[in-house]
């Protein structure tokens, strides 16, 4: 049996508000929340008993500036990996076995519509492609698609421009990001060439979001509604487009900090805070049922 790691919030803080200054992507609101998590943890505020709820106090300050929900503390009952980022890695591959590589569900409805569901992250690209190349290329033969990213809780975005590439016939500028390291800009275009077959960019497509679709997720939505090639069916998404990077502060605890944020090119500006707004909007319970209606009388059509 393991003794238990003691609890000291002083170098939990002091090391969250450095990485807070030295990697968020808006430097002022950083000075800000460095200053506040400081004067909170000379309040007193912070001298609790477990990392659990050290880190549900310190997210909620992180959050209170600006409402970025990418920002965190965030517990793992586990001890954390001290290498930066690897304890989402090991999150995410016991998520990636356990759903078939990120494509859970291929199914044909009646009338010839396929839905794809997505879940629960979108994975690096280089695990996801070959699953989601094999379900995309299934799908394409259907006459109307439908997206499903109801339980998508975000990802990488090399993979959201993957799986856009099957679903436009040209390459197609999707997404700027800016980074704070470097103050340099990247954009993100759909690819030449796709393994297998695209479903492309003419027949009827829907994506279904619900209020937990989240960061990469809503990108995949986001980027494909501007676009006008998808109605987005559902309910309005979390709203939150800056990625972020992972840092162990304690063994338990992985302050979550963006590193960049989204800029769209059609619309100028991105959907942190707002969410992805539907063009259809339903209960996240029926919006296939909707989606699958609404492709069939456009196929009608």
């Amino acid at each position: 049996m393991t003794t238990p790691t003691k609890l000291l919030p002083a170098p939990v803080i002091d090391e969250t508000a450095r990485l807070l200054t030295e990697h968020y992507v808006f430097p002022e609101i950083a000075g800000q929340l460095a200053d506040l998590l400081q004067r909170r943890l000379a309040e007193g505020a912070y001298d609790v008993e477990g990392a659990e709820e050290l880190a549900r106090l310190v997210t909620a300050d992180l959050q209170s500036v600006n409402g970025d929900r990418h920002l965190g503390l965030k517990y793992h009952a586990d001890r954390v990996p001290p290498e930066q980022g690897a304890a989402a890695l090991d999150s995410m591959r016991r998520d990636f076995g356990t759903s078939l590589g990120g494509a859970p569900r291929v199914e044909l409805l009646d009338g010839g519509v396929a839905v794809v569901q997505l879940a629960p992250v979108l994975f690096p690209l280089d695990w996801a492609a070959e699953p989601l190349s094999a379900a995309l290329t299934l799908a394409s033969r259907a006459r109307a698609l439908i997206v499903d990213l109801r339980a998508n809780r975000g990802g990488a975005p090399d993979t959201v421009a993957f799986v856009c590439s099957y679903l436009l016939d040209e390459r197609t500028h999707l997404n700027t990001m800016y980074w704070r390291a470097g103050e340099r800009s990247e954009q993100s275009w759909s690819l030449p060439h796709v393994p297998g077959a695209r479903f492309g960019g003419s027949k009827p497509l829907y994506v279904l979001c619900s209020d937990s679709t989240f960061s990469a997720a809503e990108e995949l939505a986001y980027d494909l509604q501007q676009l006008g090639r998808a109605v987005v069916v559902g309910e309005h998404t979390r709203g939150g487009a800056h990625p972020r990077d992972g840092w162990t502060v304690h063994p338990h605890l992985e302050a979550t900090v963006p590193v960049g944020r989204a800029i769209n090119p059609v619309s100028g500006t991105n959907w942190e805070r707002v969410g992805v707004r539907p063009d259809i909007p339903c209960a996240a319970a029926d919006s296939l049922d909707r989606a699958h209606a609404l492709a069939l009388a456009r196929l009608a059509d």
